[in-house]
């Protein structure tokens, strides 16, 4: 099919349910690739619905597979992670079910991974503006505060 052609209702659902197959997706994701495709409104929201009741698209689990993979991958602390989800129309229930699911033991052990390998990249005249940095530098990557301000105590021998 040539790319400047509308697929057709069928077509448009064989190859987002393909893509879906393939890969975890949500509801605005397919809706922004079948808008690109120049799949009309309506035509849109009856492929989104068929994909939901054939649970193609499942918004929970795609939350759950987002919020693992951004953690394991990308190194993001919890509160970036819950900000993409939002922004991509996540529910707060399902992206607080996602961010509840992530591994403290893991988070924990990333975030501390990320300090000591930070920590001697820093330039600072003194501790006290290296740990601010470091802080930053955390919370930047979505980690709490909280949690920011405990992985500061480590000993570099940890």
């Amino acid at each position: 099919m040539p790319k400047d052609t509308i697929p057709s209702e069928n077509e448009a659902l064989g190859r987002v349910a393909s893509l879906c197959s393939r890969s975890e997706y949500c509801i605005s994701q397919v809706e922004e690739k079948l808008e690109r495709w120049g799949v009309v409104s309506k035509v849109r929201e009856r492929i989104i619905t068929r994909l939901l009741e054939e649970r193609f698209i499942d918004e929970a689990r795609f939350s759950r597979s987002y919020a693992l993979d951004k953690l394991r991958y990308n190194h993001w602390g919890r509160v970036k992670i819950d900000q993409m989800l939002r922004l991509l129309g996540i529910s707060s229930a399902d992206r607080k079910s996602a961010l509840d699911e992530l591994p403290d033991d893991e988070y924990l052990d990333i975030l501390r991974r990320l300090a000591r390998q930070k920590l001697p990249t820093i330039k600072a005249d003194s501790d006290y503006e290296r740990k601010a940095k470091l802080a930053r530098y955390l919370a930047g990557k979505g980690f709490e505060t909280s949690l920011v301000f405990h992985a500061l105590d480590f000993s570099p021998d940890d």
